[in-house]
């Protein structure tokens, strides 16, 4: 019989159209649902026993080597990191925040952490001051972090990270105790090295008391909550930051009802091709909920086998190089990833390495182009299942189905007990009305796996939408239609909209058809200022390694691509790397930062200014550019930027 939401493989057909998902729906929730993610993994272990759940290796050389966990133990390690912190004073409402790379001690600690209190994940490539101003908005109690070891700056920005915030316990995760044999001896060589020089650096500052992972772990019981408490599906599991990257931090407040929910809706849209027997790759990173949710606790439920590939996932040196190595001897069937993974592994040929383990694989984050969807799918011969996800709705919201038709450049569907809907709104963000059928609106989402808010008040406003029905409808940002099938597609951020002369560009319209040049890798379109237009397109551009064409070839290219006139880039910019975030999406912040300072460069010598600019975001005035120039001439200055509104300037006369 089946139990925890969860039946046995072969009796559930993936679902692959509209009418499935409305099936699922009409026969309600799995009366047995897990009350909370503690509860999913006891279930799991009773289940699936000594079935492996969980591996991990340290090292793309020696990928063949890993540590190795079944479900039984999986749910011993939670068990035991869920009490070493309860001994360390965390209750129900307290915050433990793990600052770590990709481990099976970041599950343990994770999964721990929302049993005996509430998790927050941290990204450990953020700097010191970032991560302080994170601990204090979430009043974090514990930290969980590296012990100091060669290589690896998260130990320093931690700890002076936790002293600045004021925590209490800081736990250190060695990394040579997850080295196997005889390299283990210098590894914990290195490490104590590395722990006297960072001891001596911090022996004059005061902070919190630091405690050995492992030692605590010794001690602690696997056979039980010490704090057996009843968790509710309402009580909050675990805060993740989303958003930009300046002033208050945005922290999503999820519950376990959140979690367990939305692991149940993307694995009941796979049904029985996912389950016992298959092994999921985890190489994005643990503080993202693709990670965590997708190749973590959705596995989990369905007993699956996690393989964690290395502390750096995707971003360890060598890795993609070895991937289709590493495929086919784990036997991995799926992974998930973002357009930027599968646009470098298209330049990795398969080299007759044998994957036909390799069944399906999730592409998320970022919309990728139908082309390169289908030029992987030639290469590979391996059905790419683009999705759409968010934070705020746990992570995945729709995705497209594996037993039905794909259609690239489509999300797919909506999961199950999760509708999304294109809605109108006013300037002001007021619902007028849903959008016509078929055409694009702002994407609205409501079900049980719908976050609870950000981490503070200030955050509100504009997130939820008042669709009259009595039910919490979430405001994404994103911009989309549905078509008479049910796929969601989705047509840019808001944010993202390129706005030139007051009419709506798309960004994604250009970016799709400078990818159809075989030389480009990855395009990111955005919005150059304008005086009398508003905003002009441009595209940043990174071209395929050995690849050779310059900037007037892809305009040239532009012009014959981009079928609205308006839309055509009026520039080219060819740079040797995108910047990308922590996940692998391009950062066009970043990138329209650089060409709001390249304009505001460029209008001060036509105007024949001497000076410097430099640009900031402010939390409550956007992009600002600081001009530096003399006295002379800063009224000159200020009108040679009459007519700009994408930005504000200052002028420092001096």
């Amino acid at each position: 019989m089946a139990t925890d939401g969860a039946a046995p493989r072969g009796s559930e057909p993936p679902l692959a159209s509209l009418a499935d998902v409305a099936a699922i729906e009409a026969a309600g929730w799995p009366a047995d649902l897990p009350t909370d993610t503690y509860d999913l993994l006891r279930r799991a272990a009773a289940r699936f026993g000594d079935g492996p759940a969980l591996s991990s290796f340290l090292s793309v050389k020696h990928h063949r080597t890993t540590r190795d966990w079944s479900f039984e133990d999986l749910f011993a390690e939670v068990t035991r990191a869920a009490n070493l912190l309860t001994r360390l004073g965390v209750g129900p409402t307290d915050v433990v925040a793990y600052i770590l790379p990709n481990l099976p001690e970041t599950h343990f600690v994770l999964w721990g952490a929302e049993a005996a209190g509430v998790a927050l994940a941290i990204n450990p490539l953020l700097d010191a001051e970032a991560v302080a101003e994170i601990l204090r908005v979430a009043q974090a109690r514990v930290v969980v972090t590296l012990a100091a070891f060669p290589g690896t700056d998260i130990h320093a920005k931690a700890m002076a990270a936790a002293r600045s915030a004021g925590v209490r316990d800081v736990v250190l995760v060695d990394l040579a105790d997850g080295v196997a044999g005889w390299r283990r001896i210098p590894a914990k060589l290195m490490g104590w090295r590395a722990g006297r020089r960072a001891a001596a650096e911090a022996e004059a500052a005061t902070g919190p008391t630091l405690h050995r992972y492992a030692r605590l772990a010794a001690a602690a019981p696997t056979d039980r909550l010490l704090r057996a408490r009843p968790i509710a599906p309402g009580d909050v599991s675990s805060l993740f930051c989303t958003g930009g990257t300046t002033g208050r931090p945005k922290i999503a407040v999820r519950t376990h009802a959140n979690e367990v929910a939305n692991a149940w809706m993307s694995g009941r849209m796979v049904g029985e091709v996912a389950g016992p027997g298959d092994t999921w790759f985890c190489g994005l990173p643990l503080f993202h909920v693709n990670a965590v949710m997708v190749t973590g606790l959705a596995a989990f439920h369905r007993g699956i086998r996690v393989l964690v590939g290395t502390p750096q996932g995707f971003r360890a040196p060598g890795l993609l190089d070895r991937f289709w190595d590493i495929v086919a001897h784990h036997r991995i069937t799926s992974f998930s990833g973002v357009p930027t993974l599968y646009a470098a592994l298209l330049d990795r040929p398969v080299a007759g390495q044998d994957i036909s383990c390799l069944r399906y694989c999730y592409c998320g984050a970022a919309p990728m182009s139908a082309d390169q969807i289908r030029a992987f799918e030639r290469l590979t011969g391996v059905q790419l299942l683009e999705g759409y996800g968010l934070t705020e709705t746990t992570c995945v919201s729709a995705i497209n189905p594996f037993g039905g038709e794909r259609r690239p450049g489509s999300v797919g569907l909506a999961v199950p007990f999760q509708p999304i809907l294109p809605v109108r709104l006013d300037e002001h963000g007021a619902y007028l009305g849903d959008a016509p059928p078929g055409e694009a609106g702002t994407i609205a989402i409501s079900g049980a796996n719908v976050f609870q808010g950000y981490l503070g008040a200030p955050q509100e406003p504009g997130l939820w939408i008042d669709r009259g029905d009595g039910r919490r409808w979430l405001n994404t940002g994103d911009l989309g239609r549905i078509d008479a099938e049910g796929y969601v597609w989705l047509t840019g951020r808001a944010k993202d909209l390129i706005i030139r002369g007051g009419h709506n560009i798309d960004p994604r319209a250009i970016e799709d058809a400078v990818l159809r040049h075989p030389a480009v890798e990855l395009a990111a379109a955005i919005g150059r200022p304008d005086p009398h237009a508003g905003e002009l397109p441009v595209v940043y551009v990174q071209l395929h390694p050995g690849a050779a064409i310059d900037e007037d070839g892809l305009l040239a290219h532009c012009e014959n691509e981009v079928g609205e006139r308006a839309a055509r880039p009026k520039a080219v910019r060819i740079l040797d790397k995108l910047p990308l975030t922590a996940v692998g999406k391009i950062f066009k912040p970043a990138l329209r930062e650089a060409e709001v300072l390249r304009f505001v460069e460029e209008t001060l010598r036509e105007a024949g200014i001497a000076g410097q600019a430099s640009i900031a975001q402010d939390p409550r005035r956007g992009t600002v550019a600081t001009l530096a120039v003399p006295a002379a001439s800063a009224q000159a200055a200020r009108q040679a930027f009459t007519g700009v509104t994408t930005f504000q300037v200052d002028v420092a006369a001096g």
